[in-house]
């Protein structure tokens, strides 16, 4: 096989993941052979995993930039929190967020070390954590083992692998470049931290502290949605009436359109929360309220969602529609559209408020 046609299937297969369509190497590279190529291609003229994890930090760096030092530094600090209270279970911190190579989607991934997997998930659910457990079964060299891996819903998603204490001192290797895995105890996260972005040991454990009591999620979107149901609009633009029925009627319309997506439901159900803070400027009051507690991808929908009603009505000036056509989640912000100017029927039935919730919180459940 050409190198050429080697770059052109690795750089298919990178845009593959980078959109999240694939997560997997090896049916990133079958899938972008399929388009590229008619026939068999043997596995050794196709692009390894480092040539395609190169060619997707390439894609991240066009299409995301560079991403602000806050958004590291809040992934580091989340991490750290998390090390902290699983300090028995000897975590150490590994992947992108370690090494400060995060983009979108990018998750904290952490090695954590005991002989019962359980009561890991047991100090977790004790901390308040969401969380589900997957085990896979993994054979090698013609002996089978199962690893535990927790995934936890937090601010940021985590997962953690847990792996028994005989292999504390083990040195894992990189399934895409062969070489050991780098890694971060609590006492070099700390270091890094306080190097690399400039927070002096006072602000660390007070930034620590700040964790300790933040509420849960799920109870701050409970208080920021209740008093949408004393919120009243024009009745010519809204016949619905207030805001937190024609909030679950938006929510309702997204699920139908992707049950799956928790992103674009908690966009829908959220989306007005501000009009009960300051109705004048109801999209920047409610992300500054959910700041830190919803997703990039969930405040970039939920902050355009009124530049999708100017382009419904070409009233969005050229260049600013432009750059926003361009934008990766364009099509999900207009569908996002579709679903609030749908959302505006009198006395439509919709879920409760609880019922929403509930489902949101049980998606990966559900869906994994």
């Amino acid at each position: 096989m050409s190198s050429k046609l080697r770059r052109q299937i690795a750089w298919q297969a990178a845009r593959l993941m980078h959109s999240r369509d694939v997560t997997e190497y090896y049916q990133a590279k079958q899938k972008a052979a399929r388009a590229m190529v008619r026939g068999w291609v043997k596995p050794a003229d196709l692009p390894s995993n480092a040539e395609i994890r190169e060619q997707v930090q390439i894609l991240a760096r066009l299409h995301e930039g560079s991403r602000p030092a806050n958004q590291l530094r809040s992934m580091r600090l989340r991490a750290l929190w998390w090390m902290k209270r699983l300090e028995e279970f000897h975590p150490k911190l590994i992947g992108s967020v370690w090494t400060g190579g995060i983009r979108e989607g990018s998750d904290i991934d952490i090695h954590v070390f005991t002989n019962h997997p359980d009561t890991i998930a047991m100090r977790v659910d004790a901390l308040g954590g969401a969380y589900t457990v997957e085990r896979k079964r993994v054979v090698k060299v013609g002996q089978s083992r199962v690893f535990t891996h927790i995934h936890i819903r937090d601010e940021y998603p985590i997962e953690l692998t847990v792996y028994s204490t005989s292999l504390l001192g083990f040195r894992f290797r990189s399934s895409i470049t062969g070489k050991p895995i780098e890694h971060a105890l609590t006492g070099e996260l700390e270091k890094r931290i306080q190097i690399e972005h400039g927070v002096d040991p006072d602000q660390l454990q007070a930034n620590l502290n700040d964790m300790d009591t933040r509420p849960d999620r799920w109870t701050v979107f409970l208080a920021l949605l209740m008093p949408l149901e004393n919120v009243r609009e024009n009745p010519r633009f809204h016949p619905e009436g207030d805001v937190l029925h024609h909030s679950l009627q938006v929510y309702d319309l997204a699920k139908d359109e992707a049950a799956y997506d928790e992103d674009f439901l908690l966009a829908a159900l959220l989306h007005d929360v501000g009009k009960a803070i300051d109705p004048g400027d109801h999209v920047a009051a409610g992300l500054e309220a959910l700041d830190g507690f919803v997703s990039e991808r969930t405040e970039w929908l939920i902050h355009h969602h009124m530049d999708a009603h100017k382009i419904r009505d070409h009233s969005l000036g050229a260049r600013r529609r432009r750059r926003l056509a361009e934008h990766p989640w364009f099509d999900d912000l207009m569908r996002l559209n579709d679903c609030d100017v749908a959302g505006r029927v009198a006395g439509a039935e919709t879920s409760s408020l609880e019922e929403a919730l509930d489902y949101i919180e049980q998606l990966e459940d559900m869906f994994g």
